[in-house]
This record gives structure tokens, sequence and C-alpha cells, in this order.
């Protein structure tokens, strides 16, 4: 995967104000030969997001909450994969949607095609991929304060599920490309090589103002500064998001990709996934 020199070896000697934390390298297959992220040893203050973004930005490093989750899997734990990573810049996000599309979307949207003129049954099928929802014609808030402002309300609410999320700082060229700098596998399930799903990242960041502030060993949550404000435009973001995340309406009630658009797509300005 292309990517900008790795400040992390030199972390200890870079001047960064930083809180106890440890440098991450395990992998599935091993030790990386060099450091994937930094984490905090203790759980991050509403102001640390801020502070470690301006203090990161230069050195190349971006921030992101990490979250331990029920069972205590911190980023040692997260069978990170980076020899299997591809670089995102490699991948067209319509593509990849449309190939999951037609991978998972027949339960879902299924339609009944018409009758052959020859008398056969009726077959069910999810049709073709729609393609990519329009971008929303309002501007919305600043991308990098809704990030942040996210973040402030994740950590300043420690009883709830996501209490104890700790701040990370990862080599990525944009807030999109983070889960493939690391790695991340948590989609697994769903797609070997998460750079994929980073490009798709890069077009919602690039079209709704979205950054990745949360990851966990296989959930992620996204601040939006440009949702969409209509039925119509959520309607079509919600068939990405089940393209991009099928366990999102798949496993969870109501099961209805028009109930799920209205639902946490319209307006919304965050966006959570979670895979299987």
């Amino acid at each position: 995967m292309a990517t900008l020199p790795n400040p992390l070896p030199s972390l200890a000697s870079s001047g960064l104000d930083l809180p106890p934390g440890s440098l991450v390298d395990a992998t599935l297959d091993g030790p990386w030969h060099e450091p994937l992220l930094w984490y905090a040893d203790g759980p991050a203050a509403p102001r640390d997001w801020t502070a470690l973004r301006a203090a990161g930005r230069r050195l190349g490093l971006l921030p992101v909450l990490v979250n331990g989750g029920s069972r205590g899997q911190w980023p040692e734990e997260w069978d990170l994969c980076p020899d299997s990573t591809t670089y995102p810049g490699d991948h067209d996000a319509d593509e990849v949607l449309a190939g999951y599309w037609t991978d998972y979307a027949d339960d879902e949207v299924g339609e009944v095609s018409e009758v052959s003129e020859a008398g056969d049954d009726s077959e069910r099928s999810a049709g073709s991929w729609p393609g990519l929802a329009p971008t929303p014609q309002e501007a919305g808030e600043d991308p990098d304060e809704a990030a942040a402002g996210l973040a402030g309300v994740i950590t300043a609410d420690p009883d709830s599920w996501l209490g104890g999320a700790r701040m990370a700082l990862v080599p990525a060229r944009r807030s999109a490309d983070i889960p493939a700098a690391i790695g991340w596998s948590g989609p697994v399930n769903h797609e070997n090589d998460v750079a994929r799903l980073c490009a798709v990242l890069r077009s919602w960041e690039d079209r709704y103002d979205a950054r990745v502030v949360v990851l966990g060993f296989d959930t992620m949550i996204v601040s939006v500064g440009r949702p969409p404000t209509t039925p119509e435009e959520a309607r079509a973001l919600a068939a990405e998001h089940y393209a991009f995340c099928p366990d999102n309406i798949d496993q969870s009630p109501p099961y209805d990709l028009d109930a799920y658009a209205e639902k946490h797509v319209l307006d919304q300005e965050v966006w959570s996934f979670w895979w299987d």
C-alpha cells in the first residue's frame, strides 16, 4: 500500500505532548515491520481530539477513537492485516459498491421480474445497481469541526456504550484511509481488503464531508458534515450503506431499507456500521 513515510517510529522524539500510550505492531501474522498506530493507555477527554489533530497533522498523523468494546479488545487484538491491504486510491467506489450490490442485495431489495413471453414463472432479482447517490446541494457543518464535536460528545459521557474510548494516531493521508493504514480487519466477513471500503469512505468524504471518528474490533462510526436532507437523497444513499455494510439492515430491525433510510440516513450527522 502506498503511504507517506511513517512518523510513528520516531514519535518519542517528535515533540508531541502525548499521554502515556502504546505503539501497536501486532498483526494476525505476527509483528509488523513498523508501528501501525499509537493509542493512549486511558480514556480520552473531550478536548483530546482537537489537540491531537492539530499536533499530529504536521507529522502526517490523524486522530481516531478506538473502542475496546464489551470484551475489552484493544488494537493489539484486532487481527490487523496490513499485508493483505491495498491502496484505496486504486479502487473506484462506484465499481466496489456495484459488486457488493450484486452479491448481497437480492434478498433485501428483490423485485419481481416480468414473466417471459414463453410463460416461465417470475423470478426474484435485485435489479441493477442504482449508482452513487447525488451530492447534497446544501452546505453543511465544517467536516473537521463535526468530527471533533462527535468525539467530544462520545468522550464526555463515560457511562455510554462507548465510554472509555481512547485516542489513537494513525499515519494516513486522509480520514477515509485510516482503516487501510492499519490493515483493519473489522469487515473481514464482508471484505478481506478494507482498502476497497476505504475507497467508498473517500467518496463519502467528498460528497458528504464524512470523517472516520471511531473504530472498534468490528465497528465504525463516521461523522457527517453534510447529510442527505430529502427522502429521495436518503433512499439513494441507503442503497450505498446496504452494499457497504449489509449487516446494518439484515441484522437490525426492522430489516427494511426504506425504514433504515428514514431513521439512520435522513438528516443524520452520525453513521454507525457493524459487521458480523
